[in-house]
């Protein structure tokens, strides 16, 4: 999907619909999610989404507070490790949220099902667990979490999809899904919630970002998130 295409995505890139969630590949003022082009012709066909939800994340305070797991957590993909630190000062509700889904086993099987040399990778939809690749980037676990943009877009961020504005006026993230910072993504500060950041592994990310990928972006041979554990 190159930056054209992109451009409809994460927005719509966020750059073509409304109901998958992305991250901007494009450098614009209104670029706050990427559209896909599959996305554009499957929107009406699609009655219900993780960012169509009103829905926020139900983890109450007490599990949040109560929360003793590291803020290291191992991500194991089918191309190798990639260690990240949570940021739960920065993002305590998006941390919280994603120690829970990691728990679950939630991430399990999922893949990147977007991936942008020089711009990043993007993963967490159980959608992406099946072979059909149409409605990969619009999954999630029927919530969002809400808006907790503070940390900046630097190499190896790890931060939250999300809908674009339009729809999504309140910039809350996916339920799940997520992405990796691999180059200039200056221009998502302020828009997108930053909650973690790459510590080691970024070689992985670099090579996840190179491999052939379909005209959505995703990745010809699936790149799977075995599983994530705490370190």
């Amino acid at each position: 999907m190159g930056l054209a295409a992109l451009l409809l995505s994460f927005f719509a890139f966020v750059c073509g619909n409304d109901k998958t969630e992305t991250t901007d590949v494009k450098k614009q003022d209104n670029t706050t999610q990427t559209q896909t082009n599959q996305t554009q012709t499957q929107t009406q066909q699609q009655t219900k989404t993780d960012s169509m939800t009103t829905k926020t994340d139900t983890t109450d305070s007490k599990d949040k507070k109560d929360s003793k797991t590291s803020n290291i957590v191992v991500m194991k993909t089918s191309m190798g490790d990639i260690e990240i630190e949570l940021f739960e000062k920065d993002a305590p509700q998006h941390v919280a949220n994603f120690k829970k889904l990691v728990n679950s086993g939630f991430y399990e099987g999922t893949t990147f099902h977007r991936v942008i040399q020089g711009f990043m990778i993007q993963g967490g939809d159980p959608n992406s667990k099946d072979s059909d690749r149409s409605n990969d980037g619009q999954g999630g676990p029927g919530y969002t979490v809400p808006a907790e943009i503070k940390a900046k877009h630097e190499i190896g961020a790890l931060a939250g999809a999300r809908l674009g504005d339009a729809v999504n006026p309140k910039k809350e993230s996916s339920g799940s899904q997520f992405y990796i910072v691999t180059g200039d993504a200056s221009h998502l500060d302020g828009q997108y919630t930053v909650y973690g950041k790459v510590t080691k592994g970024m070689d992985i990310a670099y090579k996840i970002e190179k491999v052939k990928k379909d005209g959505m972006d995703n990745p010809i041979d699936k790149i799977t998130i075995q599983k994530i554990s705490y370190k």
